[in-house]
């Protein structure tokens, strides 16, 4: 037999997942890996890490297989900025976090002097530490040397996919997919290119970046040695574009919305990118045949990480799956409110300075109101950007269903939470390794062994629908309290 390897390589550990031909998870291997905080804000990996836990993860799961693997996809945590050398592969610095803040306030600068427009106009983004450019910009300049070797050209940038293909290939490709790219503050997502514009104002060497390629595409073979066998990387997609495929949101006003360490909700736009008004972002849902689809994009930090706040910070809980119990036995009378803004609010707010907050304690206040208040406050962050999405866009419709996915998706209460909260149908599928499953897929269809987009979107299956129960007045209730603890927590 024959089978398709997804690599998920994510922001606290490297998974590898194994497909079969009917794209049914075979094998699964997981490894975790340290998080490194040097500074207050700052969030870093060693890269050797990333490196070691994938390569590790995969020989584990090829190791439960009888057969061999056809092709590669990967997904990957996106905005992680690593810089290498080009001959040996040696990073010059560690990988740099999507969460890291420490270019705050650099991005205020470029905002304060007027950049802002262009580059939201150019990228879609907004000029935020949460982004590669000032990630990469921070270590040019602060990294001895790593300027004069970029100038000469002895240095590579990339996200974490093109480190791996990188490191993979034996430095034979040095490339990312348009979805990665456009989650750089790089790439300029109407005109399909690196902006020479933006680089030149960030003073970033162009020879650094990566060639853009499709998802679906062709990333070069594997060494031999390093996988007992040369295997070629067909597939590659940032983590939610890939979840996004994985939930087969292809038609312009689906949605999907992943819950791991943060949240992440796309909304397909179709082929036409949709400037927000609303401080979303605008980006590449996919790029397959040379053709890009957008979405409109919202970004919360903290969803999963909230429920390992309570586990690791507060020690109210030993394992996620005991916040439901604690939540079923909270207090109704009381309305304690959690901001989970541990490293800033993301959309629509965009404030990197705010830190979290709780408001409504009473002397009753104990381990199950926090826990229910860590959970609503996943659902909360998500009406946040459903309604800011349908303000932008009237193809976002006030009731159309919402595809669920990632660790926290397994909770139930959480779930019927979220589907209250916004009043609208939330759909949970039977695979739930949807980020692996839209990498493998477009690996796997590269390959001529899945099929192609029209027949893999009706191959999409529903595991459970949860449906709004919750009183008007009561919904309408909580969250306008939840609205004035994020106004007290942005003011503070």
């Amino acid at each position: 037999m024959t089978y398709i390897l997804a690599i998920d390589q994510g922001t606290t550990s490297s998974r590898a997942i194994v497909f079969d031909g009917e794209m049914q998870v075979v094998a699964v291997a997981q490894q975790e890996f340290p998080q490194h905080f040097p500074a207050s804000g700052w969030v870093e990996h060693a890269p050797e890490d990333l490196w070691e836990t994938t390569l590790s993860t995969c020989h584990e799961a090829m190791a439960q297989i009888d057969g061999k693997i056809a092709a590669i996809g990967i997904t990957n945590q996106r905005e992680t900025t690593l810089v290498w050398d080009r001959t040996t592969g040696e990073p010059v610095y560690n990988a740099i976090v999507w969460q890291d803040r420490r270019t705050a306030d650099y991005c205020r600068e470029l905002r304060k002097a007027g950049h802002g427009e262009m580059i939201s106009e150019r990228t879609g983004l907004l000029a935020d530490p949460y982004f590669s450019g000032t990630k990469l910009r921070w270590i040019l300049e602060n990294v001895d040397g790593a300027r004069a070797r970029a100038e000469k050209g002895e240095l590579l940038f990339g996200t974490v996919d093109s480190f791996l293909i990188w490191r993979l290939t034996g430095g034979q490709v040095h490339a990312t997919d348009a979805t990665n790219a456009a989650r750089t503050l790089l790439y300029d997502i109407r005109e399909g290119c690196w902006s020479s514009t933006i680089c030149e104002l960030l003073n970033i060497p162009m020879q650094m970046l990566p060639e853009v390629r499709d998802c679906a595409a062709d990333f070069g073979q594997t060494q031999a040695d390093l996988l007992g066998y040369e295997i070629p990387i067909l597939g590659v997609a940032g983590d939610q574009q890939a979840a996004t495929i994985g939930q087969a949101c292809f038609s312009p006003g689906m949605m999907k919305s992943t819950y791991g360490t943060g949240c992440f909700a796309l909304l397909n736009t179709g082929d036409t990118p949709v400037a927000s008004q609303n401080r979303l972002l605008t980006t590449i849902a996919y790029q397959l045949d040379g053709n890009p689809t957008y979405a409109l994009e919202g970004s919360i930090f903290v969803a999963g990480a909230v429920v390992q706040w309570l586990r690791d910070g507060l020690k109210i809980i030993e394992d996620a799956a005991e916040t439901k119990p604690l939540a079923e036995a909270a207090d109704d009378e009381q309305s304690v409110v959690i901001v989970p803004a541990f490293t800033g609010l993301g959309a629509p707010y965009w404030d990197a300075d705010c830190r979290g907050a709780i408001f409504g304690l009473t002397r009753n206040s104990g381990p199950e109101e926090f826990a229910r208040a860590a959970l609503e406050s996943v659902g909360y962050q998500t009406r946040d950007l459903l309604e800011a999405m349908r303000n932008d866009w009237p193809g976002a419709s006030d009731h159309a269903v919402l595809r669920v996915d990632g660790g926290m998706s397994a909770s139930d209460w959480t779930m019927q939470f979220l589907s209250n909260i916004i009043n609208a149908p939330v759909d949970r599928p039977k695979v739930l390794e949807t980020t692996a499953l839209g990498a493998a897929w477009l690996a796997g269809m590269q390959a001529g062994l899945y099929p192609k987009l029209e027949e893999f979107r009706q191959s999409w299956a529903c595991d459970r629908q949860f449906t709004p129960d919750m009183e008007e007045a009561a919904r309408e209730r909580k969250y306008a309290a939840w609205k004035r603890a994020v106004a007290a927590t942005i003011t503070y």
